[in-house]
């Protein structure tokens, strides 16, 4: 209770704070490309409920039907705005309205697409799935310019699944096991920190 009233009032307060910003990347999204603002890709969350998450547009339009979801730095679905974005980690703001929502959390294993969903354990199932998924966590951190890892790879999903999928497991389920407001905060400071390196 004492974390999704935080999430509620940080989200919130993080919003209207960087609502300048949100309008900037919006109207330099729209001049850079032709299509929506928003990607709205379907996750899955706590208790395995699915649910749209919230980011802004990096890509061309469709490139879901085009490519798979690993996003290597050189993918060519990238938009230049959209490579300006990944950098900096400016398209995952939009999660904050998804954290408002109630779907997400700010700290919390990431939420994946249903297809690496169904490639979890049981036990990786229980674990990861009984939480809010959120923005950031200790896998971001240690992952956190994921396309860099997978630029000039030949199958960015191969690469995935083998170098980056295992260990991203293991943390997510180190977060739930380990998870306290002490943890969050220092999770919080850390992924502010990362943005600036």
């Amino acid at each position: 209770m004492v974390k999704r009233v935080f999430d509620f009032i940080a989200a919130l307060f993080g919003f209207i704070l960087i609502a300048p910003i949100f309008l900037a990347i919006a109207f330099a999204i729209k001049l850079d490309s032709s299509g929506p603002v928003f990607y709205k890709g379907l996750r899955v969350g706590k208790q395995g409920k699915e649910f749209r998450m919230f980011k802004f547009r990096s890509m061309v339009q469709n490139a879901d039907k085009i490519g798979g979801p690993s996003t290597a730095g050189d993918d060519p679905r990238l938009t230049r705005m959209g490579k300006f974005l990944k950098k900096f980690q400016l398209d995952e703001l939009p999660q904050l309205l998804n954290v408002i929502k109630g779907e997400m959390s700010i700290v919390g294993p990431r939420p994946e697409v249903p297809f690496y969903v169904d490639m979890m354990t049981s036990e990786e199932r229980n674990v990861i799935l009984s939480v809010r998924p959120g923005m950031t966590d200790w896998a971001s951190l240690w992952n956190f310019h994921e396309g860099e890892i997978l630029r000039g790879s030949a199958d960015p999903e191969k690469t995935y699944q083998e170098k980056i999928r295992p260990e991203k497991m293991r943390l997510q389920m180190k977060y739930v096991r380990e998870r306290n407001f002490l943890v969050d905060l220092n999770i919080i400071l850390q992924t502010v920190l990362k943005i600036f390196q």
